[in-house]
């Protein structure tokens, strides 16, 4: 079994504290979901997780199977087992799917073979995307649902023991985010994928059913609980737990701002599926 351990996590961007102490466990076949208001600090989360250069981590411990990964570059973490599925995942011109799963392949000591073309192909088939477009430059020019459909792919094809789902379901329709949930899914019972997921709604939770459900505010877990708990947040709304807890959103939201800003420019070669899938 792999764990990934998250203990009084603390970080900032550009000297904004956005993560205020965090504590997490993610195990391999299991479904993980972190929900929250924009400005909460889930997508921070997921790339301090994986190392994004824009933050630092001023308190607190990230380990896998008992060993840290602080102060470990991205394409490390993700030889490790980790696998960061973005939100927004990046436009690679000039470079091709098969060679990004070389280089990630090699990363880890091990070599492709000619299977790679039939397992894409394979995968493609489960999350019914055109195999056409698993010869075309990475991303480019694919719809919000193709893009989220080769990320699935690719996991699959990588097989991760720990996967972090950054908002899977922003801008899918209902059969793309039936067939990118339904996969994750059977990857956590296939091979004991772990997941964390990151979402605003529970939509997501019809297909990709989780185990535990933490909600994340301000920067903290303030409350964790089983799947009903999502049920509680479609009837009361995030604005309930936030009252009954003296936490002002505006300022959260504030936090994100100064969070995005810092984040831009970086390279892409740092945050994009080349690095997110070694």
């Amino acid at each position: 079994m792999t764990a990934l351990r998250i203990a009084g996590l603390h970080a900032s961007v550009d000297g904004h504290e956005i993560l205020r102490g965090i504590d997490l466990d993610v195990e391999s076949g299991r479904v993980d979901v972190i929900m929250g208001p924009n400005g909460s600090g889930k997508s921070t989360l997921a790339n301090v997780v994986m190392g994004h250069p824009a933050y630092t981590v001023t308190a607190g411990e990230i380990t896998l199977d008992g060993e840290s990964i602080l102060g470990r570059p991205t394409h490390e973490r993700a030889a490790q087992g980790l696998f960061h599925v973005m939100q927004y995942p990046t436009e690679v011109p000039g470079v091709r799917l098969v060679q990004v799963l070389t280089e990630a392949f090699a990363a880890r000591g091990e070599h492709v073979d000619e299977t790679v073309v039939e397992r894409l192909r394979a995968e493609a088939a489960q999350v019914h995307l055109d195999p056409e477009l698993l010869g075309r430059a990475l991303n480019v020019d694919f719809s919000g649902g193709e893009k989220k459909r080769l990320e699935t792919v690719q996991l699959a094809v990588l097989s991760p023991a720990i996967t972090i789902l950054d908002e899977i379901d922003s801008g899918l329709d209902v059969d793309a985010l039936r067939d990118v949930a339904q996969r994750i899914e059977a990857l956590t019972k296939e091979r004991s994928l772990g997941v964390l997921a990151i979402t605003h709604y529970a939509r997501l939770l019809d297909e990709l059913h989780a185990d535990r459900i933490h909600v994340l505010m301000d920067g903290r877990i303030v409350r964790t609980g089983g799947p009903e708990l999502a049920k509680e947040l479609e009837a009361t709304g995030y604005e309930g737990i936030a009252a009954e807890l003296g936490i002002e959103l505006i300022a959260a939201e504030e936090a994100r701002r100064a969070g995005q800003e810092a984040g831009r420019g970086v390279a892409m070669d740092v945050e994009g599926p080349m690095t997110q899938g070694l």
